[in-house]
């Protein structure tokens, strides 16, 4: 009883903090689920019979899946890019000696601190003259160079985790560097990759300023570009707009739910040394 007490004040902050978080979520859906006429009426209250035609004329009636596309293009290649790169670059300053690794890691993660938008101007100049501009290529390597900063310490700080013992035999039976990383780190270092995967597939997926600067051309416009201009079009509808976001936020929210134990485990591993 004792214990039950003094752990009560705890889980009523974490009860308040979820239900905080949710409000939005479960307001979204409600909305989405409502008719105007129901929701000129009564705009907090659940649907008396919920209908899904927002859902239907948002699909149908607007290029969300083009969009969608578009961005899923953007989130694969970009996460693809930098995974590679951040495993190559986080084997070699973690598991391999050579002069300035610790510079090398300090200049690396000072970037995470650098905002996007002080970029823009050099990035637009430079791709207007090298013709990048409205490219899929050309906004990758824009997204990969943003979140690999963060990639390359997570994961640095987890294969330095990694038991030297591994190594060592490792080596005495004649593997190469790159072996180890690929047969012996990396499968060890699923929960990290997968904290990657969801983190850096959700900035991508929710940036802005890039797409709507680099990717000019309606064709290449992704997802929350597309909102932007979706929710200028359909301003006074708001049910309709609320059924863009719920099918907008569906595809992260399955990719979190569905690698959740992982990702818990894999910020819990590079939060420590």
């Amino acid at each position: 009883m004792n214990k039950f007490l003094a752990a009560l004040p705890k889980h009523a902050v974490l009860l308040f903090s979820a239900f905080l978080a949710l409000v939005p979520t479960v307001f979204m859906i409600m909305t989405a689920l409502k008719t105007e006429e129901e929701y000129a009426v009564d705009k907090l209250g659940f649907p008396s019979m919920p209908v899904l035609e927002n859902f239907r004329a948002v699909l149908v009636d607007s290029p969300f899946l083009w969009w969608m596309l578009n961005s899923l293009i953007l989130v694969a290649g970009a996460v693809a890019v930098s995974t590679v790169v951040s495993c190559l670059a986080a084997y070699a300053i973690a598991r391999m000696e050579f002069k300035g690794r610790d510079t090398l890691l300090a200049v690396s993660t000072s970037l995470m601190a650098v905002p996007p938008i002080v970029m823009i101007v050099p990035l637009f100049v430079l791709y207007s003259r090298i013709g990048l501009i409205s490219t899929y290529q050309g906004a990758i390597l824009i997204y990969a160079g943003l979140i690999t900063p963060f990639s390359v310490y997570l994961l640095a700080t987890f294969f330095r985790t990694v038991p030297n013992e591994l190594f060592e035999s490792a080596r005495m039976d004649g593997a190469s560097d790159f072996t180890i990383l690929i047969r012996i780190v990396l499968p060890l270092s699923a929960p990290a990759l997968v904290t990657l995967l969801v983190v850096n597939s959700l900035y991508v997926w929710n940036d802005l300023l890039i797409a709507i600067i680099f990717l000019q051309d309606d064709a290449k416009r992704t997802l929350m570009a597309g909102i932007s201009v979706f929710q200028g079009r359909y301003n006074n509808q708001v049910p309709l707009t609320m059924a863009g976001m719920v099918i907008a936020s569906a595809p992260m929210l399955i990719l979190y739910i569905s690698f959740q134990k992982y990702f818990i485990r894999g910020l819990m591993a590079g939060a420590v040394k």
